[in-house]
């Protein structure tokens, strides 16, 4: 507790950024849903303060992520009412806490770092071009959402071009206003104000939008901006038991039921490792989290979240890249940013209701910006074509998809040139002449470190293609590792070797 006390002055200010864009994005991600507003914020809540204080991470934000809305709505179709998908949302804590405790974490060092900094990519790609319309005030598109296909029907680029002919001025104005903020802020003023630099810029900037939407309306009452363009917090009442939705285990033994917790799992879970392994590019200390951990940390938020009417999560890669832009040090920015939304929801939602969307699309374009910065892509195609077709792969592949799919196409770019690699190099191949035989060869196949079955048809081809009536040596004397497959093409080699 000592170490984090020394840098709540870097996370408290960064745990406010956190707050300021996971508020929308709950009730965003919530919407698009198709659940009741209060689940999302009750998913953030448990994630910021749960999922933060039992995490490994020390950087990575957990809550309700937008690659889950199609599944979560599906889901709540599928299985009739929301009260049974809560059933599922618990099951799928248990099944990630039992992941956690078999060592499935293993899985996120397989992800090649190329297919990570393509998705970081193109998520600032996204962040961008799906914040744009409500920067210009068009929010017709759930605030959060991720996917090509928007949940207004229109795609990506059919909602730009919707944003660019129906622009509303004041969201504009206000949009510009606190984008112009944040950058004068962190580049130019916050370093000479002295204890005044840690007060984010994205604070001044949703502060200053509030503020001006008040003014505009004097100015020219057209400009006014009211409705679905700001921030729109249900009102909790907790004596009513009704306006936050409980799990029904009544449908405990539907094999359903345990489907969807059971694709919840395992894709809350894929999620998770991408982004904890994403942001631990991210964190200037690069430091690890140890993803078995993390996998019970995020299963029993889960398991809460199902228990107390609230949305899966996993750790999202759009609230941590703020966390880390904002100059978080330590995890307790997450859960500082929980301890916000729960004290807000409770107290002060009126005052969360004033805020512009644009304002908060302003932010997220900033991070956006930051993820996709074209030195990425420059040392991206430094590193060769190995690393930078893998990338760009990935980039290309999430906006025109999703991130699961995405990842998917990118690893499989990588894993081609993996196999081309292994294919290439498994042994050391050394030929001389024979001392005492004239016209005789002596061949020499030091093998590597590892041999694995990806190098059985590199080894397979060489063995084929030796000369006859040579003296060959396979020579394992280096290798920590032979596996069973490349072991026996070596055996059946000495067992025909004499037919040649």
């Amino acid at each position: 507790m000592k170490s984090y006390l020394s840098t709540i002055g870097k996370d408290i200010p960064a745990g406010i950024v956190v707050f300021l864009v996971a508020l929308p994005l709950c009730l965003g991600i919530a919407l698009a849903s198709g659940a009741p507003l209060m689940s999302g914020l009750v998913s953030g809540i448990i994630g910021g303060i749960i999922v933060g204080f039992l995490s490994g991470s020390h950087l990575s934000v957990t809550g309700p992520a937008a690659g889950l809305t199609v599944i979560v709505l599906d889901a709540i179709t599928e299985l009739g009412s929301f009260e049974i998908f809560l059933t599922a949302v618990a099951i799928a804590g248990v099944l990630q806490l039992l992941l956690g405790y078999a060592k499935a974490g293993i899985i996120g060092l397989y992800f090649p770092v190329s297919v990570i900094k393509g998705m970081l990519a193109a998520i600032g790609i996204i962040l961008i071009m799906k914040q744009l319309p409500h920067f210009m005030g068009i929010d017709q598109d759930a605030f959060g959402e991720m996917n090509f296909i928007g949940t207004d029907g229109r795609n990506t680029f059919e909602e730009l071009a919707f944003a660019f002919s129906s622009i509303h001025q004041g969201a504009l104005l206000v949009g510009t206003l606190s984008l112009l903020l944040m950058l004068g802020w962190d580049n130019f003023l916050k370093d000479r104000l002295g204890a005044l630099r840690l007060v984010p810029g994205a604070l001044l900037a949703v502060v200053a939008a509030v503020v001006a939407n008040r003014l505009l309306p004097a100015i020219d009452p057209a400009l006014a901006i009211s409705g679905d363009h700001l921030v729109s917090i249900p009102p909790l009442d907790l004596s009513d038991r009704s306006s936050l939705a409980l799990p029904d285990f009544s449908a405990l033994l539907d094999p359903t039921v345990w489907k969807v917790a059971v694709v919840i799992a395992i894709i809350a879970s894929l999620e998770t490792l991408l982004s904890v392994e994403a942001v631990d590019k991210l964190d200037p200390h690069r430091r690890h989290t140890p993803t078995n951990r993390e996998l019970k940390a995020q299963g029993v938020g889960n398991l809460l979240s199902g228990l107390m009417g609230g949305l899966p999560m996993t750790a999202v890669i759009v609230r941590s890249s703020a966390n880390v832009e904002a100059g978080a040090e330590s995890k307790m920015s997450a859960v500082y940013h929980g301890i916000l939304l729960l004290v807000c929801v409770l107290l002060i939602p009126g005052v969360l209701n004033m805020i512009p969307l644009s304002a908060l699309a302003a932010v997220l374009l900033i991070v956006g910006f930051k993820l996709t910065k074209p030195e990425l892509y420059r040392s991206q195609m430094r590193n060769g074509i190995r690393q930078f077709l893998p990338f760009i792969v990935t980039i290309v592949a999430i906006l025109f998809s999703d991130l699961l799919t995405g990842i998917l196409v990118g690893m499989t770019v990588a894993v081609f040139y993996i196999l081309q690699t292994n294919y290439k190099t498994p042994y050391f191949y050394q030929e001389e002449r024979h001392p005492d035989r004239d016209g005789h060869k002596v061949i020499r196949l030091v093998l590597s470190e590892h041999v694995s079955f990806l190098n059985k048809a590199s080894l397979q081809l060489t063995l084929d293609h030796l000369p006859e009536n040579s003296e060959v040596i396979i020579d394992g004397s280096k290798s920590a590792e032979i596996d069973f497959d490349a072991l026996k093409i070596i055996r059946d080699f000495r067992i025909n070797a004499k037919d040649k």
